[in-house]
């Protein structure tokens, strides 16, 4: 590792800012788009979806007040004025308590609907002691409300740290094209100013015509191929203030001027949370999308559990106290009543046991699910790991080659400049070392993906 930072700091020498530019950092690249970019934000919308999910199931819950009046009147004869208000409340499991108030009159009233004159009063309970007892839909709901809020948060990490991963990429893209820019205007110097030299010594006649000639195609090319990194730049840049916005909601353009930081190498490991990693000791269990699965299997467990409670038949049970007078509390008593029964069984139970065995299906599907996620990720991560490793190896023999190539340019100028050499053989000698300074660019960028690529799959990200 240490290898790899002075090679590519030794790369990225010749790319130091000048006064008039200013450097924007990985780190604080990410930073804004963390905190502004529209995608960002509408991850935190799957947290508030699961909670306003949440809040929705404990309506099941919520006390409730229901109020029945019915009413008929015709020629002068009122044939009945009913009026039915209760006040139920749902309990955790199978139970409901509810309050009631009955009022009935009219002449053609149903003799089983006469109450007293003021009014009929009934305290009781509904319970069901089969099916809906130990599990019902309404804390199936609840439950599953409670893990999709767990599991919304472990998928929104996912979302951030994709869209973290596509931004990251378009920097290390950024700073490519940045480099290769700064390579070619530095050799387009060194070539004008070997051809300035081999003019002038032409004008004096110390020069042939024909290196003069081979001079200025060299510098064409140069500012050639300098004018299509610089279109390739512009464009790298423009890419990437698609990732930087405001906290307005307003995009920002990357104007002339800012630059990417060419030491990124030094500090990439802390920002993107990607050292060393021994994936032995690695804790998979707490990858978001693993934990995401898991919540996912809670969930169906549940639902599994509903499906199989619904196999039992359907037994409510009703026992009511009636009083007309209930401020006083004694007057609640087993010698007035009103209790029921009532009992449903489908006779094949098809429904239900499709039920049961579709959502038993699901829970094997998720199981596979995430055995294979997990040892796709082991793989993923021991494969990155080795990939590093190999940069290391290339690493040494690319800064082997840039220094050899280096030298030789050297040595092929001064025999030039002594007569001893052609200009033809220094030209080639520089395109050798341009060719491998691009090589070492490409190197680095292949190894900032690399990084990219760890982090992305350890879902590194912090919010």
């Amino acid at each position: 590792m240490r290898t790899i930072i002075l090679l590519f700091v030794f790369f990225t020498s010749i790319c130091t800012a000048q006064d008039s530019t200013s450097v924007i950092t990985l780190s604080e690249y990410l930073g804004y788009v963390k905190s502004f970019h529209p995608i960002v934000k509408q991850a935190h919308l799957v947290i508030s979806e699961s909670e306003a999910k949440l809040l929705k199931s404990r309506g099941a819950f919520d006390p409730k007040l229901e109020v029945d009046y019915d009413r008929k009147k015709f020629k002068n004869t009122e044939y009945y004025d009913k009026l039915n208000a209760a006040f139920k409340i749902p309990t955790w499991f199978g139970v409901e308590l509810k309050g009631n108030f009955e009022e009935n009159t009219g002449a053609y009233l149903n003799p089983e609907s006469n109450v007293p004159i003021d009014g009929l009063y009934s305290v009781g309970v509904s319970v069901s002691v089969a099916k809906g007892l130990l599990t019902n839909q309404r804390m199936a709901m609840l439950r599953q409300g409670k893990l999709f809020v767990k599991q919304a948060k472990a998928d929104q990490k996912l979302l951030v740290n994709n869209i973290l991963y596509e931004a990251t990429k378009t920097y290390f893209n950024w700073l490519k094209t940045y480099n290769e820019k700064q390579v070619y205007n530095d050799f387009l110097k060194n070539a004008q100013l070997r051809f300035d030299g081999i003019k002038k010594g032409y004008e004096v006649g110390d020069k042939p015509a024909i290196d003069t000639l081979e001079a200025r195609i060299a510098l064409n090319n140069r500012k050639l191929s300098l004018e299509k990194a610089r279109i390739k730049f512009i464009k790298s840049s423009l890419e990437l203030s698609n990732y930087l916005w405001l906290n307005d909601n307003t995009p920002i353009e990357i104007k002339e001027g800012i630059i990417p930081d060419v030491n990124t190498v030094a500090i990439i490991d802390n920002t993107l949370n990607t050292s060393a990693l021994d994936v032995e000791s690695l804790i998979l269990d707490e990858h978001p999308k693993l934990q995401s699965l898991d919540f996912k299997f809670q969930s169906l467990t549940i639902d599994k559990r509903l499906k199989a409670n619904n196999l039992l038949p359907q037994i409510d049970l009703q026992y009511n106290f009636l009083s007309e007078t209930p401020d006083i509390a004694s007057s609640f008593n087993t010698a007035a009543y009103k209790s029921g029964v009532n009992i449903s069984f489908p006779l094949f139970l098809r429904k239900e046991r499709g039920d049961l065995k579709l959502a038993k299906l699901k829970i094997q599907d998720t199981q596979f699910e995430i055995q294979s996620t997990r040892v796709a990720l082991k793989n993923k991560i021991e494969a990155i790991n080795q990939e590093l490793k190999s940069f290391e190896i290339q690493t040494n023999y690319t800064f082997d080659i840039v220094e050899d190539y280096k030298n030789m340019l050297n040595a092929e100028e001064r025999k030039f400049f002594v007569g001893e050499s052609s200009l033809f053989l220094v030209n080639s000698r520089e395109s050798k070392l341009i060719d491998a300074k691009l090589k070492a660019i490409s190197l680095e960028n292949e190894y900032f993906i690399t990084k990219a690529n760890l982090f992305n799959i350890l879902a590194a990200s912090t919010l």
